[in-house]
């Protein structure tokens, strides 16, 4: 990764940083994103003891502008991008919109990794790298009339953060057809589980029904058996550095590294035609 530059959004902090140190200990040119100023530097401070060099930007990025913004510094910067990590998330434990009126987590999980990959595609054509990052247990079926949870935000076994993961799938599945021909990976990788900082705020309201007694010995264990952030980083860092998926795009990776199937509701044209025409709706 010497001489390579790479962006990660939400990476002042959890499993973001730990990609960020993992990258940069590899000699990349690592540019943190996050929301607080202090934080973004202090992240970019602490990481840049590695052999590569960190560098600290920060914005709003489930606003469209902020992120418009953070888009033109990047580019203002000059080189290229060699790999985009979209890893920036929220758990809400209601429905809350964004400024521009879009749902939060459908704005930190969908709109966000499409419109920053569209604005940053010139920096990354010709063999850069998209990875975006789900969670949760998606895989679930997307309610096509309930993409911004305007029907129902929690079920019993449903919850709006599962449903943007899973949707997120369905974009970055149909992104990955429309930037073959510009010479840009675009792959999914899921974490699995860890001891982050948004992980322990989430309210309680923010788990579905079923899984709301489980909630608390979750909690319980977390830091001993999720603690180490390191294990959860390595899918990420793979998708991003590893030259063993060097041509591979439109895949899905689990956090063995090894691919996976994608869920079937992923494969369905219409959901991937849903999702993909609201980005465009609400990017334009």
């Amino acid at each position: 990764m010497h001489g390579k530059t790479v962006l990660i959004t939400g990476s002042t902090a959890g499993i973001g940083k730990e990609t960020a140190r993992a990258l940069v200990a590899r000699g990349a040119h690592v540019i943190l994103v996050g929301r607080d100023p202090g934080r973004a530097e202090a992240a970019a401070t602490e990481l840049a003891r590695g052999a590569g060099r960190a560098e600290a930007m920060t914005a709003d990025v489930f606003d469209l502008r902020g992120l418009r913004e953070l888009a033109a510094r990047v580019r203002e910067r000059g080189g290229r991008l060699d790999a985009l990590v979209n890893n920036a998330g929220a758990n809400t434990g209601r429905r809350r919109l964004t400024a521009d009126g879009v749902e939060t987590m459908f704005a930190a999980h969908v709109l966000t990794p499409y419109t920053l990959t569209w604005e940053l595609l010139p920096l990354l054509r010709g063999g850069g790298r998209v990875v975006n990052v789900t969670g949760g247990i998606p895989g679930a079926p997307i309610e096509l009339d309930n993409l911004q949870a305007e029907k129902r935000f929690l079920g019993w076994t449903f919850s709006q953060y599962n449903h943007t993961k899973t949707m997120l799938m369905a974009m970055s599945h149909r992104m990955a057809e429309r930037l073959r021909e510009h010479d840009v990976a675009v792959n999914v990788v899921y974490p699995g589980h860890g001891d982050t900082p948004m992980n322990r705020r989430t309210a309680m309201s923010a788990f579905p029904y079923v899984y709301r007694p489980l909630a608390p010995l979750v909690r319980l264990i977390a830091p001993l058996a999720f603690g180490d952030l390191a294990k959860p980083a390595r899918s990420s860092v793979h998708l991003a550095a590893s030259a063993e998926v060097d041509g591979v795009s439109g895949a899905y990776f689990g956090q063995n590294l090894r691919r996976r199937p994608w869920p079937r509701t992923v494969l369905d044209e219409r959901v991937r035609d849903a999702v993909w025409d609201l980005c465009e709706k609400l990017s334009a």
